[in-house]
This record gives structure tokens, C-alpha cells and sequence, in this order.
């Protein structure tokens, strides 16, 4: 598997995430009416399941697929790398 292919797939987890988390907030909105709990669970869900976003790298400049410019973070991966210009659909993922 690719680096960008393990990106990928973690952005697409992540969409997931966020739809699930909306549905059950409007689920709990339903049933029990707005909470800030409901709120609550669904972002530190969503942060929990994202800190594994900081290990897609490049494998030659170890600059990380889903940042821009420093913080600007982006929804879906690089396919070329922004500092080096390696092309990550072809690199292969190392497990180090």
C-alpha cells in the first residue's frame, strides 16, 4: 500500500466519522432534545480518531500529507508531495 493510499483511506474513515456523528447528534436532539453533551462526544470522537492523521508522511521530506503552508490543514490527502515533489501514488508506505 501507498502512502497516499493509507491517507486516503484514513480520510475516508474520517467522512465517515463525521456522518455518524452527525446522525447521532440529530438522534440524540430527537430523543432527549439539544444537548452539549451530544456535541461533546462527537468532537472528542472525532479528535481521538484523527490523531492518526499525523503519521501519513513523506517518506524523503517527512512533510505530512494534509497540511498546506504550515497549519492549514486539507480534507484529503496530497498526491504530490508539497516540499519535495515525490509523487506519494507510487511510493510505498514504510512500516518504521
Amino acid at each position: 500500500m501507498t502512502v497516499y493510499q493509507g491517507a486516503r483511506r484514513h480520510a475516508r474513515k474520517m467522512l465517515l466519522g463525521v456522518a455518524i456523528g452527525a446522525l447521532f447528534i440529530i438522534t440524540v436532539d430527537a430523543w432527549i432534545g439539544h444537548s452539549s453533551i451530544a456535541f461533546a462526544i462527537v468532537i472528542f470522537g472525532l479528535f481521538m480518531a484523527n490523531i492518526g492523521i499525523l503519521g501519513f508522511n513523506c517518506p524523503n521530506c517527512r512533510k505530512n500529507l494534509f497540511f498546506y503552508r504550515g497549519i492549514l490543514m486539507l480534507p484529503w490527502p496530497n498526491k504530490v508531495c508539497g516540499r519535495c515533489g515525490t509523487d506519494l501514488t507510487k511510493v510505498p508506505a514504510s512500516d518504521a
